[in-house]
């Protein structure tokens, strides 16, 4: 007979989740050992394996939870009947804020989502995937031009490279806050991409070699 769950089942397993996302960003993945983790959150290694029957399983929830939890925000902030760049500045600051208290989560999406089957890898870069969708066609309305080229593309992830990596400087309590980094992130890429493709572009170093 199955074993009945707790009436606090769901809380008790989002505590070992982030507790855990702790222990396999601060030690590594291959590091953090079942019972390790299991002493971290003050449980015996027996009931750890109730809510999770391995550390595969518990590292695919670790990132697929973090990653549900972007999107819900990030897809109840998007608004696409605003302004272009008010819409733009609303994803951002989404987005910052869902990151708060989430560095642990961030980190091990970026260091160890490798170490997932492909089938779980895939599940979870199509997550990925719907988020770049999302602010890709906010780009798309702050620069029209760039809908359809390879610009796009570029244009997006070097939007996501300014807001995943901010973790790694941004102090909460330091003088330039979340909002304020929004609305820089904001402007950088409406002012950036004002002009963006009325140039030629410049030709890459391989390809001009090949030309010689």
């Amino acid at each position: 007979m199955a074993r009945p769950r707790a009436n606090n089942y769901d809380d008790k397993r989002r505590a070992i989740l982030d507790r855990s996302a702790e222990l396999f960003s601060e030690y590594g993945y291959d590091r953090a050992s079942m019972n390790k983790i299991a002493a971290a959150c003050g449980v015996s290694k027996a009931n750890l394996y109730h809510y999770y029957k391995d550390k595969d399983e518990l590292l695919f929830d670790v990132i697929r939870v973090h990653l549900e939890d972007l999107l819900q925000v990030v897809e109840a902030a998007d608004q696409p009947d605003l302004a272009p760049d008010a819409r733009l500045r609303d994803l951002v600051a989404a987005l910052l804020e869902a990151y708060r208290d989430a560095d642990a989560q961030h980190s091990v999406q970026i260091s160890s989502m490798r170490f997932l089957s492909d089938e779980r890898q895939s599940t979870l870069k199509n997550m990925e995937r719907e988020l770049v969708r999302i602010f890709s066609s906010a780009v798309s309305a702050i620069a029209p031009q760039l809908a359809g080229t390879t610009m796009l593309k570029p244009v997006t992830m070097s939007l996501f490279g300014m807001v995943n990596w901010h973790y790694l400087w941004f102090r909460s309590q330091g003088p330039f806050t979340r909002a304020d980094y929004a609305d820089l992130v904001t402007r950088l890429i409406v002012d950036g991409t004002r002009d963006l493709l009325a140039q030629p572009a410049p030709v890459p170093k391989r390809a001009a070699a090949r030309r010689k």
